[in-house]
């Protein structure tokens, strides 16, 4: 073979393959088949974390996620598990309304959830027994009467069948976000 037939055959062969691989010569991963992404976001209260909220919606953006918002109610038990609860879905429903707001206003897509329990726990175990996620982002805080519990907090961490993200802001930083920038009043 001559030197000319050698570069013209190479000149083939490097046009041919060019066809099937993508610029640079690499070939395409296999990928996963493009699925919805999933954060969720739990809170119990009048106000959430802003650093928490913040994160998740970063996340969201970076990833192509859907961040879902999860009140967690609780029931008392002397009343049945479906039991209306009117004063905690007038705290969590202008509270996720603020949320999915903030979020859209960043092109992040919501999909808020409301789940009941006995507990914080018991609420928190059941969405994620119902609910695909990839990551749940929680807000641990310094106060034991709000929120969730530093054993609420381990729990998760077994439990949970996702990443998962507490975030525990310093302790002055009081921002939180809430309905017209005060926690909103009620309980049951």
């Amino acid at each position: 073979m001559t030197p000319a037939l050698i570069a013209v055959l190479a000149l083939a062969a490097g046009v041919a393959i060019g066809f099937w691989l993508p610029p640079h010569g690499r070939r395409p991963r296999e990928t996963e088949p493009d699925r919805l992404r999933r954060i969720m976001l739990p809170f119990t209260g009048a106000s959430i974390s802003r650093r928490a909220f913040d994160a998740a919606v970063r996340l969201a953006r970076v990833e192509h996620a859907t961040l879902m918002p999860c009140y967690l109610a609780t029931v008392p038990l002397n009343l049945p598990l479906e039991s209306p609860l009117p004063r905690q879905c007038s705290t969590a429903m202008p509270l996720l309304e603020v949320i999915e707001q903030r979020a859209a206003a960043q092109d992040v897509p919501v999909d808020a959830r409301v789940y009941r329990g006995r507990t914080y726990r018991d609420a928190l175990r059941h969405a994620l027994a119902q609910e695909p996620v990839d990551r749940v982002i929680v807000s641990a805080t310094s106060n034991p009467r709000a929120g969730f519990s530093g054993e609420d907090l381990v729990w998760l961490l077994t439990a949970a069948d996702a990443e998962v993200l507490i975030l525990r802001p310093a302790p002055t930083d009081e921002r939180k976000v809430s309905v017209n920038g005060h926690a909103v009043p009620g309980h049951f």
